[in-house]
């Protein structure tokens, strides 16, 4: 219905999403999104609403709870219940995206709501369906026609269909909302609700300002969404993945142990003395590719760029996959190698290409989080099983990876210490 500009390569990306990251910042209007989010939150925002919640949002989640120790303190105490669920399936074949999604889910709700659920408790079984359904109705099929003819949202049948898993997150995040309403002391605030219910009494009184229920309740629908289930499926594929390369998995096992003596869980303040560790988990996500197309951009005025016009306006789709398989950035872009991610002396290095996040000014607000949980989590689970194909699996060429079951086998050379 309108051309769209597809960014291919990390050379164009990084002259347009880097070097003219506000000119590229703006977001295309969708129907659908502004209908259930009203053009509030940060997601899907343009401007100086953008601007304030983005930064406020961000400013929270960096000073309130993520500070090492207190990520250390909470992974800590998620790891014990996730080791203890692995090993109740006995070494046998299980699909681990529950899993994972209960031990990140928690971390994303205790920085955002304050609270850790049980595993089988059935508010968080709730909320990581509701969280899986809404992000994969964001892609659908319906989702993509009543975008393209808004028209059809008016139609009831096909509204409810479109809305549904929208409307029970919103629902689950408005009940934690009330909850904190009612217990909120200014005094001693105890999580990112209780700051931004702060920051709302605050500007009650400053016209047109941006802090509303109806930011605060957006704004928690999509980091509840998509850190729920975009770490969950990163952290389940790497498990898979890491399974067809045993060699490799011996190796990052073999660091864990040199650096723990195994003696205590890894965290994330020792990466530095695991670069192949960290260079695995990077590879990995590098061939996940979990984003193959950015959010779509904007362009926010017109701009001359690598011999083109965008006027103001133009819509413009970032194509990450270029990036994370540019040949001239990676030595062989098609295969699991984490000497992609280390230097001659064996040591980490960063790769400008790397952006499975995104970049810019429109980068995931959850990024660090996300590296945190991932690294930490994997780390973790590598050092107390070896995970393995079930038996009788042939392995797969990681490009048509189908198989989403795998096996984990406890380590006997480790102690006692969770």
């Amino acid at each position: 219905m309108e051309p769209v500009v597809v960014l291919c390569g990390y050379e164009v990306i990084r002259d347009t999403l880097i070097k003219h990251s506000e000119v590229f910042s703006g977001r295309p209007y969708s129907a659908v999104i502004h209908h259930y989010s009203g053009g509030h939150g940060f997601g899907s925002s343009n401007g100086e609403r953008w601007r304030q919640l983005r930064r406020f949002s961000v400013t929270l989640l960096k000073n309130h709870g993520s500070h090492k120790m207190d990520f250390e303190k909470l992974v800590s105490e998620e790891t014990q219940s996730l080791v203890q669920a692995v090993s109740q399936h006995g070494g046998k074949a299980f699909n681990p995206y529950n899993l994972m999604a209960s031990a990140a889910g928690n971390m994303v709700m205790h920085r955002l709501i304050g609270k850790r659920f049980e595993y089988e408790d059935p508010d968080l079984l709730e909320i990581i369906v509701g969280a899986s359904n809404f992000i994969r109705n964001l892609h659908s099929t319906m989702y993509e026609l009543a975008d393209t003819f808004p028209i059809l949202i008016r139609l009831p049948i096909i509204k409810q269909k479109i809305f549904k898993a929208s409307s029970h997150m919103k629902s689950l995040v408005q009940n934690f909302i009330d909850q904190h309403k009612q217990t909120l002391n200014p005094a001693a605030p105890r999580d990112f609700t209780d700051l931004f219910l702060m920051k709302i009494k605050e500007e009650e009184h400053v016209p047109g300002s941006y802090f509303c229920d109806k930011s605060l309740l957006m704004t928690l629908v999509d980091m509840i969404g998509a850190g729920f289930d975009s770490t969950s499926f990163s952290l389940s594929f790497c498990l898979v993945l890491i399974s067809h390369f045993p060699e490799e998995q011996r190796k990052v096992q073999q660091e864990i142990d040199d650096v723990t003596q195994s003696l205590r869980p890894p965290g994330f303040m020792d990466r530095a003395q695991m670069p192949y560790t960290n260079a695995v988990v990077h590879e990995i996500q590098r061939l996940l590719n979990l984003a193959p197309t950015a959010h779509y951009h904007t362009v926010t005025e017109d701009i001359k760029i690598r011999g083109y016009t965008l006027p103001k306006g133009t819509t413009v789709s970032p194509f990450l996959t270029s990036v994370l398989s540019d040949p001239t950035q990676w030595e062989t872009p098609n295969e699991f190698n984490p000497g992609h991610f280390l230097d001659d002396n064996g040591q980490f290095r960063t790769r400008p290409a790397f952006m499975p996040f995104s970049i810019g000014s429109r980068i995931c607000a959850g990024e660090a989080h996300a590296r945190m949980t991932l690294f930490t989590l994997f780390a973790v689970l590598l050092q107390k099983f070896t995970f393995t194909l079930p038996p009788g699996t042939e392995r797969q060429d990681w490009r048509s990876l189908t198989l989403l079951e795998v096996c984990a086998i406890p380590r006997s050379i480790l102690g006692n210490f969770i």
